[in-house]
């Protein structure tokens, strides 16, 4: 995004990959101070992608991996979705990198998970709200191995990779 503020971010995982980020506070402030807010507080730390598709997205933020409970979700505040249908004028697309919130058919109920798609997917413009995207080429490429995992199903929750991808920390330089 020409011109645009941008704040720069770096999700590590714990397998020593690495995910550079461009967030656009101008375009979804309310989106990237969560985002940021979070990181500093340490919320993401531990926690996994949950669920990766091949072709889509990989998601992440809101669940810890336990070998013997599976799952267990952690909870943050939810916030205003900020994308077209919801009243909000955000230009970014949702194309291959480009991260955004993820959120269930409530238009405000996005909390503490995002998506990096790893394929264009114009589909979501104006419903979902973009951030910000992947800042190089190799955090695409990191992002898009691990939209390849293998995954199956664990309760109710389907395209769960069956070796998880684990974040160790984000960090935000301001």
């Amino acid at each position: 995004m020409e011109n645009a503020k941008i704040i720069n971010a770096t999700i590590e995982f714990t397998d020593g990959n690495v995910i550079n980020l461009e967030l656009y506070p101008e375009y979804a402030p309310i989106s990237v101070a969560n985002f940021v807010g979070l990181a500093k507080a340490h919320f993401y730390d531990g926690l996994c992608f949950h669920r990766v598709i091949d072709g889509f997205m990989i998601q992440g933020g809101g669940f810890t991996w336990d070998e013997r409970r599976g799952l267990i979700q952690k909870s943050a505040n939810t916030i205003k979705g900020e994308f077209k249908s919801n009243g909000v004028n955000n230009p970014i697309k949702h194309e291959k990198g480009v991260i955004s919130m993820a959120r269930t058919m409530v238009k405000d109920s996005a909390s503490s998970q995002f998506f990096i798609c790893v394929a264009d997917t114009p589909h979501l413009d104006g419903e979902y709200a973009a951030f910000g995207k992947c800042a190089d080429e190799a955090s695409i490429k990191v992002a898009v191995k691990y939209g390849k995992a293998k995954t199956g199903r664990w309760q109710q929750y389907s395209d769960i990779p069956f070796n998880p991808i684990v974040i160790k920390t984000v960090t935000v330089a301001e």
